[in-house]
């Protein structure tokens, strides 16, 4: 037949685009077939188990004449060493379909810890930093990203956005340690800082090493004094988490039944505490001069409201606050840090006073238990003093 050649690779490109109907053998056992309307495709025949086997390699829309010679040649090696090269295709697809990609891990740990976030600003940042800033791993198999794929995504924003930059490598190292965890990857996690990371990103003061820059507790209350000359909602937000050693997520997501203002009490209630466990805050004079303020701007449950309705402030409107003052070396959780240093280095209180000022879990579940009732009149004494060391 004309544009054919005798052997293997019979066939040549110009046949291919133009031969008739019917099957036209290029050699080992690879066919174009064409039909009655001229669609083309690709079959390799075989002979496997003592039967006589068909594996469609493609359409040649889709396939080129070398690529099929080159899909019948790996054919014909499985089929040599005694496997059948469609169950391997199969097996090869299954396993294809089963690879997972970062954005699939990503959302399947959002679901598993959505029950440990406190409240819906946790589990937002959580879904941001991970659907936003690790975007470019969301379409990545999860078990092919190694370290230069991490790196592209943070040497963008390691310098120009620090903190936010530690908490998304925490967060993708989080997505990669959950699918090694499940069979999904395995080797050293390349989000890792310790060992790892450290050694070719810039280190931060205070970022990566598990502590929030904070300033040195002698320069608070001039900071309280420039704080309390600035009249808005996050200014007074964050006086207030100063003021009861708070974290920022308690204190952005505080409702007006949490406050008991003749017991001079904010309770905040287990389900919104990092320890799971109900927090009882003893308030001084100026926290309820703070929410005597905010109650006559009262347009929620919420008791720091933001700019839409019905909803609290912004997650990064008191780290916003400090950033417009000009403050260096300084972070809303932070100032928790300050007020340990003060109440341990300025002060007499106990240290477990000062540990559940700060609604930290020390001691067994006896002295736990103790402190709890024991421990709110000497810590709102703490707070008293803490409240004067800021006047001054």
């Amino acid at each position: 037949m004309a544009g054919q050649v005798r052997g293997k690779d019979r066939l040549s490109a110009r046949f291919v685009a133009t031969a008739p109907p019917g099957e036209h053998h290029d050699g080992g056992g690879l066919y174009l077939v064409v039909s009655p309307t001229g669609a083309r495709s690709w079959l390799y025949r075989f002979h496997h188990d003592g039967k006589r086997r068909f594996m469609g390699l493609g359409s040649f829309a889709d396939v080129t004449l070398a690529q099929a010679r080159d899909l019948r040649d790996e054919a014909r090696r499985v089929r040599n060493a005694g496997r059948n090269p469609i169950d391997e295709r199969r097996a090869a697809r299954q396993a294809q379909a089963g690879r997972k990609t970062f954005g699939e891990v990503a959302g399947e740990l959002l679901a598993a810890k959505a029950p440990e976030w406190t409240n819906s600003k946790h589990a937002e940042q959580w879904r941001s930093a991970l659907v936003t800033g690790a975007a470019a791993l969301s379409p990545l198999p999860v078990e092919e990203i190694d370290t230069e794929a991490v790196l592209a995504v943070l040497r963008p924003v390691w310098h120009e956005k620090p903190e936010s930059a530690s908490r998304l490598r925490q967060r993708i190292e989080a997505v990669l340690a959950y699918a090694a965890a499940h069979g999904m990857r395995s080797g050293p996690n390349p989000a890792a800082w310790r060992g790892h990371l450290e050694h070719l990103l810039a280190k931060r003061v205070g970022g990566e090493q598990g502590h929030h820059a904070a300033l040195p507790y002698a320069e608070v209350p001039g900071f309280v004094a420039r704080l309390r000359a600035i009249d808005t909602v996050s200014a007074r937000a964050l006086e207030f988490a100063i003021l009861t050693a708070a974290r920022s997520g308690e204190v952005y997501g505080a409702l007006w039944p949490e406050i008991d203002s003749n017991a001079r009490l904010w309770v905040v209630p287990a389900v919104r505490m990092k320890t799971r466990r109900e927090h009882r805050v003893p308030l001084v004079p100026r926290a309820l001069d703070i929410l005597d303020e905010m109650q006559a701007l009262r347009a929620s449950e919420y008791v720091f409201r933001g700019r839409r309705r019905g909803r609290p402030l912004s997650h990064v409107a008191m780290a916003n606050v400090i950033e417009r003052m000009g403050i260096a070396g300084a972070t809303p959780h932070g100032f928790r840090s300050a007020f340990r240093d003060w109440a341990g280095d300025h002060t007499a209180f106990p240290r477990e006073v000062a540990e559940a000022a700060l609604s930290h879990i020390i001691g067994n579940k006896a002295e736990q238990a103790y402190r709890r009732g024991s421990a709110l009149e000497k810590r709102r004494e703490l707070m008293t003093a803490w409240a004067h060391f800021l006047e001054a």
